[in-house]
């Protein structure tokens, strides 16, 4: 082939390649690609750092409602004030309820020792047992959240999880069911304008193990300002009434009192 017939087929072969590359460009501008799901504001995949316990299906829309029960911002320690000085206190808590027949047992064994306590009550069991929540009240103790139905707040769509804790019990305290908690719930308490509130020590009186047992744990793991977590609610609480009378009997007579929680 001769130099000049090379030349000719190369100049023609780069006018193909720009031809092609301005076609592409022009078909390019014409149909954009998609944004990739990733980065799609509109996507409904799940980030991989997300818990695979937490729901997906976040509302566009939350609910705006506020909560009208609680006056100014909740303490950030709802013990704080009671504990103030190294005091001995212990703050003795009760969930599941009110109960029409269990809350009054308890209620009268901590007058019996002019204790106090916080009952972190369900709005479902407040609706059912009209009442309870005002003799609660007036035997000088207090009220937390304990949410509606007590769901796994964890496990549960946003619009439900913003219900059980928004229009549950009125209180500046909340303690969600089974402790379940994260990043989304903790928001939702403190968006409702309340203050989560967990616990120190556990006897397991929901499971019934015997009074012995219940009291011996109390005790055994009593500090000043622990929370103990017990249940007014959710079944038999004979065990509990009777593990709890001897249980603030000792603890009395080693110095310590009994204040409800600041809620």
């Amino acid at each position: 082939m001769s130099r000049k017939l090379a030349a000719v087929f190369a100049t023609a072969a780069a006018a193909a390649l720009v031809v092609g590359s301005l076609i592409a460009m022009a078909l390019v501008h014409e149909n954009p690609p998609k944004p990739t799901s990733a980065t799609s504001t509109t996507s409904s995949v799940t980030p991989t750092t997300t818990p695979t316990n937490e729901p997906t299906d976040e509302p566009t829309n939350t609910p705006s409602k506020t909560p009208d029960n609680n006056a100014g911002s909740p303490a950030a320690d709802p013990t704080a004030a009671a504990a103030a000085g190294n005091k001995k206190v212990l703050f003795f808590s009760f969930d599941d309820g009110p109960d029409p027949y269990w809350t009054p047992k308890i209620l009268a064994v901590l007058q019996k020792y002019n204790a106090h306590a916080t009952f972190f009550e369900l709005g479902a069991m407040q609706a059912a047992h009209p009442g309870l929540r005002e003799q609660v009240l007036a035997a000088g103790n207090t009220i937390g959240s304990h949410s509606i139905t007590h769901p796994q707040l964890t496990a549960i769509s946003a619009a439900r999880r913003h219900h059980e804790i928004f229009d549950g019990p009125q209180s500046k305290c909340f303690r969600p069911p089974y402790g379940a908690s994260n990043p989304k719930v903790r928001a939702d308490i403190k968006a409702a304008g309340m203050t989560q509130v967990l616990w120190d020590i556990d006897p397991r009186d929901w499971a019934r193990p015997g009074v012995n047992a219940i009291v011996s744990n109390i005790l055994h793991n009593a500090h000043r300002r622990n929370i103990v977590l017990m249940h007014d609610g959710g079944g038999d609480r004979s065990q509990t009434v009777a593990a709890l009378d001897r249980a603030l009997q000792t603890l009395k007579a080693q110095g310590y009192s009994f204040a409800a929680m600041d809620c």
